[in-house]
């Protein structure tokens, strides 16, 4: 773990996603990592607006569903070229998440929460029930996967991993930028009281308005790689359900860190498919994990790892500091013996 906050170690997290389709025993296990994925980008972006603004945004998936609905609508019904369609899903997500930015983070706490839930229902139930636009229940079949880029074709498994592999690592790439801007101190301060911030200069509207379409245009960005993925879309996506699925995967890993919700998107999906046996019982099993892990580990096992090694080096700095005095006595005496 030591070496997962360093440059070499991310640089072996890409090498290990790099060789495992040469691990991997089928195209069944490129399909599960592929959809983690898709997931772990959606999360990182949930990720924003929770752990590094302090805002739960229980409408995380139906933004992932206005990204797939927006790819599939356009190119099925329209015949919109994939990359054009694609390029659109982040801003089309954004642009709502604009609109319900302005009414909803006016509220805080568990009203924030409580009206984001409304939101993310108002969705699947527009999802449902529009059937001129989304085709209902039904949903959307046939939806082209992304077509070549350089003579590339991305139609088999493996080439539909890197695809989503390239996407994931610039994403988590431009999170850090952002994270370690001024723009994500910003948020932070945020995070920390609004009170604090406003004292500090900081327009709180207009940056939790700005931290929440960052993040709403990743769970976009997520739903029109999921489109090209499985090329079939039904309202189940836009479920609430599939918000705290990414919750769960945020709160293992740890929240306000980068690779906290990427650990957990990448091992859950493995551990579920580990335990179809409990599908039916999902809730009633992670459920209780859930709240012994808010309870003990409530930063998650990359947050309670930086906060242990936090808490290591300043023993060390405070050891050092009662240490270091020591040597100059010694000189003094050594001095005062020659005079």
């Amino acid at each position: 773990m030591k070496y997962l906050d360093r440059k070499i170690g991310w640089l072996l997290l890409i090498a290990l996603a790099v060789a495992f389709p040469y691990l991997a025993g089928n195209d069944y296990y490129l399909t599960v990592m592929s959809l983690a994925y898709i997931y772990a980008i959606a999360t990182v972006g949930l990720n924003l607006i929770t752990g590094y603004t302090g805002q739960y945004n229980l409408a995380h998936s139906g933004f992932m569903a206005v990204g797939a609905y927006t790819v599939g609508i356009l190119t099925v019904d329209h015949q919109v070229p994939f990359w054009i369609a694609f390029a659109l899903s982040g801003f089309v997500a954004a642009a709502i998440g604009f609109f319900v930015g302005i009414l909803s983070l006016r509220l805080k706490g568990h009203f924030f929460s409580i009206f984001t839930l409304c939101v993310g229902y108002i969705m699947y139930l527009l999802i449902e029930k529009w059937e001129g636009l989304t085709h209902g229940t039904v949903g959307i079949i046939g939806i082209p996967a992304a077509p070549s880029v350089a003579g590339i074709d991305f139609e088999s498994p493996r080439a539909q991993y890197y695809l989503v592999l390239f996407f994931l690592v610039v994403s988590v790439w431009i999170m850090h930028r952002i994270v370690n801007s001024l723009l994500g101190r910003t948020f932070m301060a945020i995070r920390n009281g609004d009170d604090l911030a406003e004292a500090l200069g900081i327009n709180l509207m207009r940056n939790k308005v700005l931290a929440f379409m960052l993040s709403v245009f990743y769970a976009g960005l997520a739903g029109g790689l999921y489109a090209g993925a499985v090329r079939f879309l039904g309202p189940g996506l836009a479920g609430v359900d599939q918000t705290f699925d990414m919750t769960m995967y945020m709160l293992i890993g740890g929240t306000g860190t980068i690779l906290g919700p990427l650990l957990g998107s990448v091992s859950m999906p493995w551990v579920t498919q580990y335990l179809q046996f409990l599908q039916d019982y999902r809730f009633v099993v992670f459920g209780p994990i859930l709240v012994l892990l808010v309870i003990f580990l409530p930063n998650g096992v990359v947050g309670t790892y930086l906060a242990w090694k936090a808490r290591v080096a300043s023993r060390a700095s405070s050891s050092g500091a009662q240490v270091k005095p020591a040597p100059v006595q010694m000189v003094q005496q050594q001095e005062g013996s020659h005079a």
